[in-house]
Order: C-alpha cells, then structure tokens, then sequence
C-alpha cells in the first residue's frame, strides 16, 4: 500500500458532521460537503506538496440571456494527481456548474469555477470516507440521537395553563382564521381573542405623513397604456415598452418607481438600458433629459391632476390634502 499508516487512519474517517450540509433538489434531501472543506481534508492529509489538481477539460454548455439577466452552465473534468511515498496515484471526476447574474463575465466565470469544484469533490471522493463516499448512497449517515428529556406535565385549570403568563403559548392563528368556528379557543384563552371580530378593512397608516416620509409610489395602468403607444425615445420605432426610471425615487424592495415616472422605449433599447448599469449616464450620452419627458407625458394624460395624485388602488386623482 502505497499510503502512510496515518493516512490510511485518516481515511478511513468519516467528515466531522459539522461540516455536512443539505439541500433539496428534485423533492429529495442531498447531503454534500462544501468545496473548501474536501480541498482543507486533502490538504491535511496528503500534504500540501503532496497532491495537484489540473482541469482536464471545461466546456459551456448553455449560455442564455432573458431580460438582462444571464444563465449559464458548464461541465468540467478534473485529474487529480497524488504522491504517495514514491508513487503517483491518479484519479479523475467530473462535474457540473451554473452560475446566474446580470454580469455576463461574472455568471460565466461563477459557472465554471462550481464546475471545477463540483468535478474536484467526485474525484476525492474516490479516496474514502473523509471525502464525502458515504453520501453517495442518497442519505445522510445515521447517527445516534440523544433522546429528548422529558418534561414535566402542565397544571391547567378552566382558564388555561396554570402559572404561565399568556405571552408564553405557541404561536396563535390570525383571529379571522377561527373566528366564529373555534369557541373552546375563545373560552379557555379569552386574553388572548378579540371580542369582537376583525374588520374587513383595518386601518392604515399613510407613509407620506410620517417624520421620515416615504415617497408616493403611484399606480396608473391606462397611463401605462398611453405610454405603450408612444415612439421610442432613441430609434423612434412603435410600439414602445414603458420604462420605470429607476433613478427618479429612493430604490424599494420589490417596488418601482411611482408611474409618473415611465418614457418609451423599444424592446431593443429598453434591454440596452437594462444592461447598461448606469442609467443617468446611459441618458446623458444620448443628450435626452427622460424626466421631462415623462413629465410631459403625464400631464397629457392628466391634463386637470396638477398637483393631485392618483390613487394607488384603482388610479382615479384624489382631492388634495
């Protein structure tokens, strides 16, 4: 055996459980062993003069793009070369990876490099049990657990738990859940229902009166529609798709822009922009001013709104404040 007595002790081990992950794929739980952590192992126990890694061949395999947003994957092969007191173990994996952003360069590079990693772990694995080999068999290894202590029985009374204060319970359902349906709640926990059942419509606070005030994010789907109809502000081509300029507002989480906010551009242009990055400077090359424009077309389809806003929830103005 060409190993040392310590490394075939060490390989032999089964992967500290601390560093087993999962993930679901396909409706099934995988365990796997991040990419770090087998390079760590082989450095531990080959050495780190003592084994080499050279990617035998990488290729892509799929390259796409959707709105701005690229796809790509890539399959690699990896050779392993290991020295062993005098001789020259070799082994091979291969594996795959997929990388996504709206950076072509970076989704490329990412997709690659988890396909090294990927095809680096399946050709340590061949070397036993540190490496991962016994989650190939498609289920985590089976330890001993520790039996759960028991706990003690809970007094109640009529009123519920006894010595407990009410905050101390299991998390309760909405009250129009079970309002009306589940009276031995209301009778056993009264602190914790409402008398009285909740109202279709609760209310809520304007953000735009707030200390820090949050700005109206106005919604208007028949202005969309006139703006669909307008030319494109570069190519002058129709029909045009209407663009939020996301630099008119403060960025939100899943939010756009308010509405009064949107130009027209053709598909083609309005990709181009998406993909730019820096949008003000994007415009500022084409010397177009879009906030004006978007103004302009705002007015024309609230000619007699100046200064009302429009209604987020069905886009009919509002008297002003």
């Amino acid at each position: 055996m060409a190993f040392s007595a310590k490394q075939l002790r060490a390989l032999r081990r089964q992967p500290d459980q601390r560093h087993i992950r999962t993930r679901i794929a396909n409706g099934r739980e995988l365990s796997y062993l991040e990419g770090w952590y087998a390079i760590s192992e082989a450095n531990r126990i080959f050495g780190f003069d003592g084994w080499s890694r050279e990617t035998v061949e990488s290729r892509c395999v799929l390259a796409r793009e959707n709105k701005g947003t690229f796809l790509a994957v890539y399959i690699a092969r990896v050779r392993l070369t290991v020295a062993a007191e005098g001789t020259t173990v070799i082994r091979e994996g291969h594996g795959t990876g997929e990388g996504r952003g709206i950076s072509p360069g970076e989704v490329h590079d990412i997709a690659l490099k988890a396909a090294e990693t990927d095809a680096t772990k399946r050709a340590l694995a061949t070397f036993g049990k540190p490496f991962g080999l016994e989650l190939y068999r498609g289920q985590r290894p089976i330890t001993a657990e520790k039996p759960l202590p028991s706990l003690p029985p809970i007094a109640r009374d009529e009123r519920g738990p006894v010595g407990f204060h009410p905050d101390d319970t299991t998390p309760i359902p909405r009250p129009s859940r079970f309002y009306g349906r589940r009276q031995d709640l209301v009778t056993h926990a009264p602190r914790l229902i409402p008398a009285s059942p909740p109202t279709d419509s609760p209310t809520r606070i304007g953000k735009s009166s707030l200390t820090l005030a949050e700005p109206k994010r106005l919604r208007d789907k028949e202005h969309l529609k006139f703006v669909a109809t307008q030319s494109c502000l570069v190519c002058g081509r129709q029909p045009s798709d209407p663009h939020h300029l996301r630099f008119a507002q403060p960025r939100a989480i899943g939010l756009k822009v308010s509405d009064e906010f949107i130009v027209p551009l053709c598909r083609g242009h309005h990709r181009e922009l998406h993909q730019a990055g820096n949008e003000p400077a994007w415009w500022e090359k084409l010397n177009i001013e879009p906030l004006e424009v978007a103004k302009g077309l705002w007015e024309q389809t609230h000619p007699n709104a100046a200064g009302v806003p429009v209604s987020a929830a069905t886009g009919a103005t509002e008297a002003p404040s």
